[in-house]
């Protein structure tokens, strides 16, 4: 038995000194290939030699998270910047080329492209009005100049506020936040116009800017004789509970119900009545009247 292990043994060294023979020494092994990114679930497990599968280390490359957008430079796009465009050509308040429109929004360096695509975001923008050339019978992408466009045009004193005013076909009035959108600082002038009777103005409760105004005519306006100011706050007007009374008594016939009516009936409280038990009719169950007997009052 002995001698056959042994031809066992001698055997199976010789094979495998014959492989290690063809497959060259360990330094002229072929690198390996990269892992597969996706690795399937197999591929991250092998097997022990007492046939117990061991779960591997898998290698994770460079994560890329695909439900959200790359960084392609935030705050460069046409949308993202218009917004500023509006508000620096509203604070110089005098025509600007496109040139230094777009130095300001640091877009200079882009593409013709990128700043052709952001010429025509700035040119459809209803905040914005494009002034083409006059000397150029065939305007270009970058010919031109952009002032801001303001939701009331051209109102910027009392004069052309009150000329504004009376151009207006309807009663709704005027929005002090729009006026200001071309006008900041109109408050000062809208206070003067409401002291001198020529515009009506609702304010804030908060703190009394005006909200919205209306136009209004000095000549309805009378001054009343301090005199009789004072009189008219010396008057005793009856409380409102006993008015209608009073003009019941000179012969006056009111208008509205006699409150004092309604604050009774708001005293009286009305009693809900007790639902009357229904007894009677056809017992159809007379063989389980034992059980549905109410023994409650032989409670200890």
């Amino acid at each position: 038995m002995s001698s056959y292990l042994e031809r066992q043994q001698n055997s199976f060294t010789g094979a495998l000194a014959s492989a290690a023979a063809k497959l060259g020494p360990a330094s002229a092994k072929k690198p390996l290939a990269p892992p597969s990114p996706s690795p399937s679930v197999t591929s991250t497990t092998s097997v022990a030699a007492g046939g117990t599968p061991v779960k591997k280390d898998r290698d994770v490359g460079p994560t890329t998270v695909f439900s959200q957008p790359a960084l392609t430079g935030t705050g460069h796009s046409a949308l993202a910047q218009m917004t500023y465009v509006i508000n620096w050509l509203k604070e110089k308040d005098e025509p600007k080329t496109i040139q230094e429109i777009l130095e300001y929004v640091s877009l200079h360096n882009r593409s013709q492209a990128d700043q052709e695509n952001f010429i025509d975001h700035v040119r459809r923008n209803p905040h914005i009005k494009w002034i083409p050339d006059e000397n150029l019978s065939q305007q270009t992408w970058h010919s031109g100049t952009y002032v801001h466009r303001p939701t009331i045009p051209n109102v910027k004193n009392k004069t052309q506020l009150l000329a504004y005013m009376q151009r207006l076909t309807d009663m709704q009035g005027v929005l002090v936040k729009d006026l200001m959108d071309g006008w900041p600082n109109c408050h000062g002038a809208i206070d003067e116009l409401e002291k001198e009777h020529k515009l009506l103005v609702l304010r804030f409760k908060k703190d009394e800017k005006p909200k919205q105004i209306w136009s209004d005519d000095p000549s309805l306006f009378h001054a009343v004789n301090p005199e009789f100011k004072a009189m008219w706050h010396k008057v005793e007007l009856p409380h409102l509970d006993s008015i209608h009374q009073r003009l019941i008594q000179v012969g006056q016939k009111p208008t509205s119900e006699d409150p004092m009516v309604k604050i009774l009936a708001a005293g009286k409280v009305e009693k809900k009545k007790k639902r009357a038990n229904r007894r009677g009719g056809k017992t159809t169950n007379s063989h389980m009247q034992d059980l549905l007997k109410d023994y409650s009052h032989m409670r200890r």
